[in-house]
């Protein structure tokens, strides 16, 4: 990745790949501004990891920064993606940091969005090994827990875990791809060197979709917070005392 100066925003999926991205941007020289989320169609959970909304809005609350979010279908996602960047390029911002790792179509689709938003994106992570990317969240403190994974590959016993090295080696000794590029499994962070503070979540179930088991995480109760928007189109976030 080439040196970034100017402002960036970030693809946030809320899992340990889009952090990672953004942590190293950050370390190069880049300014983060603001993330993007895209949720499902009622809004109330992301459409990458399914994480609740306030868990979402929580995240970027311990990084200091506001989150955009839209809440669209696959067969709208595009359109909607491009109006959440025409929302964050009203603001000057013109480079996007994104998480993906080796998988060409997506990269050729978010170059391809990008630009016609009249934009840059940057893959930090592109082309290098899928469990360095891991080895190098444990090393710099990215704090992640497994929220879902394939239910044919993966068991229930597997949500709610630390990816730690061990685990790491363990998934790829069973033919597992330890980053879960080939979607065997989502993360959450909720710890890592952005962060200003842990992020305290409580399991509320599990549950099943889509051929994946899932963890429904929400905010801890004993958690402080209070409600402040940013702008008319942006989500409220909230900020953790």
């Amino acid at each position: 990745m080439a040196d970034t100066d100017n402002k960036v925003f970030c693809s946030w999926s809320g899992g340990k790949d889009s952090c990672l991205a953004l942590f190293r941007a950050k370390q190069v020289g880049a300014t983060p501004t603001c993330l993007v989320t895209m949720m499902i169609e009622d809004g109330q959970r992301s459409r990458s990891h399914g994480l609740r909304q306030d868990v979402v809005e929580a995240q970027a609350a311990v990084m200091g920064l506001p989150v955009i979010m839209r809440a669209t279908s696959w067969a709208n996602y595009e359109a909607s993606f491009l109006d959440a960047l025409a929302d964050v390029k009203a603001q000057g911002v013109e480079v996007g940091i994104f998480g993906d790792i080796d998988l060409q179509d997506h990269r050729d689709w978010v170059e391809h969005v990008c630009a016609s938003a009249g934009m840059r994106a940057e893959f930090p992570l592109w082309n290098e090994s899928r469990l360095g990317m891991v080895l190098e969240c444990v090393d710099v403190g990215i704090d992640c827990r497994i929220v879902s994974c394939k239910a044919e590959l993966m068991g229930q016993e597997y949500l709610g875990k630390a990816l730690t090295r061990e685990l790491a080696e363990a998934l790829e000794a069973q033919g597992i791809d330890a980053c879960g590029e080939n979607g065997e499994f989502h993360t959450v962070v909720v710890n890592g060197p952005m962060f200003h503070t842990p992020l305290e979540l409580e399991a509320d179930g599990i549950y099943e979709h889509g051929g994946y088991w899932a963890m429904d995480y929400r905010l801890s109760d004993t958690l402080d917070v209070v409600q402040k928007g940013f702008s008319d189109k942006t989500n409220s976030i909230y900020r953790i005392k």
